[in-house]
């Protein structure tokens, strides 16, 4: 019996249109027959082959990559620890970049003009408590000798007026330091 209808079944599979009404309806009904009739066909030999094909591919890029992995796993510990450095490192950077603004603060020329407006007024009373001292030891020793003649030795008096000097000296030369800054006259260099 021959199959002379054309059915899309052997429109789509060519290669079953050769098969009788009864053979395909044994490939139905049978199992095995179905598998083995379904495995010789062409384009289902070629999907296998395919299949083997990437399977194959697969493997070979399975293999590379498991070669590759103590290498990768050595290469991930020193890319952690090279990173925990540089974190180490950046938080070490900050640390010494507050540290130098902290230094250089100390060096701005605001700071430093507060400063010898400072250093003036500590310079200022020094000399003024030296003179009180001395004057103070001026007055102890009349006190204490009683007639009120007792008078400090001639070497007394020319240390304390070679300190006062000095001492006033400086004074007066961060006054003039302080009225040029005030002028304008102080350039301070960041070289």
């Amino acid at each position: 019996m021959s199959n002379d209808i054309s059915t899309p079944l052997t429109h789509d599979f060519p290669e079953v249109a050769h098969l009788s009404r009864q053979d395909l309806e044994d490939l139905l009904s049978d199992h095995t027959y179905f598998q083995a009739i379904f495995h010789s066909l062409p384009r289902v030999k070629a999907m296998y082959d395919a299949q083997a094909e990437l399977g194959m591919a697969n493997e070979s890029i399975a293999n590379n990559n498991l070669a590759l992995q103590g290498k990768l796993y050595e290469l991930r510990t020193d890319t952690k620890a090279a990173f925990d450095e540089a974190k180490s490192l950046e938080a070490r950077w900050r640390d010494l970049e507050k540290e130098q603004k902290d230094v250089y603060q100390r060096f701005t020329p605001e700071f430093l003009h507060w400063r010898l407006q400072q250093s003036i007024s500590e310079q200022d009373e020094a000399t003024e408590a030296m003179a009180s001292a001395f004057i103070q030891q001026d007055s102890s020793h009349t006190s204490e000798g009683g007639s009120g003649t007792a008078t400090p030795s001639g070497r007394e008096i020319d240390d304390f007026i070679r300190e006062f000097k000095k001492s006033r000296k400086i004074y007066h030369k961060r006054v003039m330091w302080n009225d040029r800054w005030k002028k304008g006259q102080v350039e301070w260099r960041d070289d």
